[in-house]
């Protein structure tokens, strides 16, 4: 059974990536899907599908002192990655990093 529940709010773990996001223009096709995936994140948080703790990158570990992962399907064959936390009662949505299917896969050693 997966969980259900809406995110209380969705930040980016990142200045860099937050940038990135902010940089592309409103008709780019890339901030368009990203941003059906946070209206996604406010109806579901756990809506992606679960990466398994032994594939989570030590690098996110070590950077984010994330436990958990999700990736979220984008078009053309591009993913978002993300970690659902608890912060003083409410659930958060960070957006870790998105990124090609190749360059997905490179990161996760599949």
């Amino acid at each position: 059974m997966r969980l259900y529940k809406p995110a209380d709010s969705i930040i980016f773990a990142d200045s860099k990536i937050e940038k990135d996001f902010n940089s592309l223009s409103e008709d780019d096709w890339l901030k368009k899907a990203l941003r059906g995936a946070i209206d996604d994140f406010k109806e579901n948080a756990f809506c992606g599908e679960r990466i398994k703790k032994e594939r989570i990158p030590r690098g996110y570990i070590k950077k984010y002192g994330i436990n958990n992962l999700l990736w979220y399907p984008l078009p053309n064959a591009w993913r978002l990655v993300y970690s659902v936390f608890s912060n003083e009662g409410e659930l958060v949505v960070m957006i870790v990093e998105y990124f090609d299917h190749k360059e997905y896969e490179r990161r996760f050693g599949y």
